[in-house]
């Protein structure tokens, strides 16, 4: 297996770390200023990179919260990072580096890294969701990442539901949405037998419970794997989730189906590095 590099560009920081021989080494994470002019995050994804030591590594690549179009690498609408609506990263990294590099979907990468790395790895159709303040998804079919056309394939958290989005209710965002507490707080006092807190919880099952319904009647996956921050909450949503889950329009479907959490610590690095092995 080759060296390559991999790159998890997030909203408050950017994280990188070289894969060799199937390892991941030290990771690398530079803050950001999601805020700042375009060329300053960029140098700053380029502190990281550097940090790794690239010119061991024969590519690169990279997660960015975006839509991508992934032939020609460009960036477009990069989430909390408002200057980078048109950035074309592939070709500045390129010119920067001297080594191909590939750009995806972060939850795309997340995915990818269970794949080849994770839960998903004896699975050929397979969706994983990233549960934090928004709700990301990625698609593998055939032992494929699916991207779509411009990296947007498996964002159900943007389909209408309600009277707003899938992510307003099924991400982390609900606790703050509808009851006006992080979802921080609100795990907190669950934990600590709140039962305000729980019902919360069991009511954002029940939420996340309707969004499986989208994914399964699109996908029919073999497995869901589940990411993020909320994901470690999983013992408090669960029953919701099974409760919405319960009302499926094909019992089989949902009585055959694995649905777990990721235990991959950095998936997202894993799965851009594995960009590199022409997975996508």
């Amino acid at each position: 297996m080759k060296t390559v590099l991999g790159v998890d560009l997030g909203g408050t920081s950017v994280r990188a770390a070289v894969l060799e021989g199937g390892r991941l080494g030290e990771i690398r994470s530079v803050p950001i200023d999601a805020r700042a002019p375009a060329e300053e995050v960029f140098g700053r994804v380029c502190a990281a990179i550097d940090a790794c030591t690239p010119g061991r590594c024969s590519a690169l690549g990279i997660g960015v919260p975006s839509l991508v179009d992934t032939k020609n690498g460009i960036a477009y609408d990069t989430l909390n990072i408002p200057g980078w609506t048109e950035f074309p990263l592939r070709r500045r990294l390129e010119d920067r580096y001297g080594i191909p590099v590939f750009v995806d979907n972060d939850a795309n990468c997340f995915v990818l890294g269970e794949h080849r790395f994770g839960k998903g790895r004896p699975y050929r159709t397979l969706v994983g969701l990233t549960l934090g303040t928004g709700l990301g998804g990625g698609i593998i079919i055939d032992g494929k990442l699916h991207s779509g056309r411009l990296g947007g394939a498996g964002e159900f958290g943007m389909v209408p539901y309600r009277d707003r989005f899938v992510e307003y209710y099924a991400a982390g965002q609900f606790f703050q949405n509808v009851h006006g507490l992080s979802g921080a707080e609100a795990a907190a006092r669950a934990a600590a037998g709140d039962p305000a807190a729980r019902a919360m919880f069991h009511e954002y099952g029940v939420h996340l419970g309707n969004a499986l319904h989208i994914v399964l009647h699109a996908i029919d996956p073999e497995i869901v794997i589940l990411g993020g921050s909320v994901s470690r909450s999983f013992a408090l949503f669960e029953a919701g989730m099974r409760e919405s889950l319960a009302r499926f329009a094909y019992p089989r479907v949902v009585a055959t189906l694995p649905i777990v959490v990721s235990e991959l610590p950095n998936a997202g690095i894993l799965g851009a590095a594995a960009l590199c092995f022409g997975a996508t």
